[in-house]
């Protein structure tokens, strides 16, 4: 199946030319991933599987002028909502070199110029507050905004791609967001909508 009917399944629209570009990603993931292990997800499938995931908030979300990715990984979520959001500016925090080396090929490649890959942890990154912060797989949600406060204000949002534990961790800091969690399938999308 192809990512477009893949993305039309999950209720996701986007023009030809995006899904050209992740579809690229795809084939230069599953190149890399080959010689440098940057990811679990092999194949083709697995890839679209993660690509889903990580555009599926485009359904319930603000669009951000300006969007950080926490840990960015092999690219999810950032690299893929970089591409699906042109006109948003993406800063992708990612310490580890060969991932870094990976996200800033496929940024020139693919023809991303939207994207500003920094190589360091998310408490080096220096900028004005961002309109929103996502993350997915790494560390706990209280320690994400903490983590984030020198690069967030009361204006920025957060999307948070987690598992069955975000109920335990909302708990710690529910008192002060107005959140959502959204479920698909085994994912649980906390949005978090400004801070209090």
């Amino acid at each position: 199946m192809d990512l477009r009917t893949c993305l039309r399944q999950e209720g996701i629209e986007l023009p030809i030319e995006i899904i050209e570009k992740l579809e690229h990603f795809t084939l230069l993931l599953q190149e890399w991933n080959r010689v440098h292990n940057l990811t679990g997800a092999k194949t083709v499938e697995a890839i679209y599987g993660n690509i889903i995931d990580s555009l599926y908030p485009l359904v319930f979300i603000e669009r951000p002028k300006s969007l950080l990715d926490v840990g960015t990984g092999a690219g999810f979520p950032g690299f893929v909502l970089a591409a699906a959001l042109p006109e948003t500016e993406v800063v992708l925090a990612e310490p580890l070199k060969k991932r870094v080396a990976f996200l800033k090929y496929a940024a020139i490649d693919i023809g991303l110029e939207n994207v500003k890959v920094e190589a360091k942890r998310v408490e080096g990154v220096e900028h004005t507050p961002f309109d929103l912060i996502s993350s997915r797989a790494v560390t706990n949600t209280k320690l994400l905004l903490e983590l984030t406060e020198n690069i967030s204000d009361s204006h920025t949002n957060y999307l948070f791609y987690k598992g069955s534990r975000v109920f335990e961790e909302i708990e710690a800091v529910q008192h002060q967001l107005d959140y959502d969690i959204v479920q698909k399938n085994q994912r649980n999308y906390l949005y978090i909508r400004g801070r209090v």
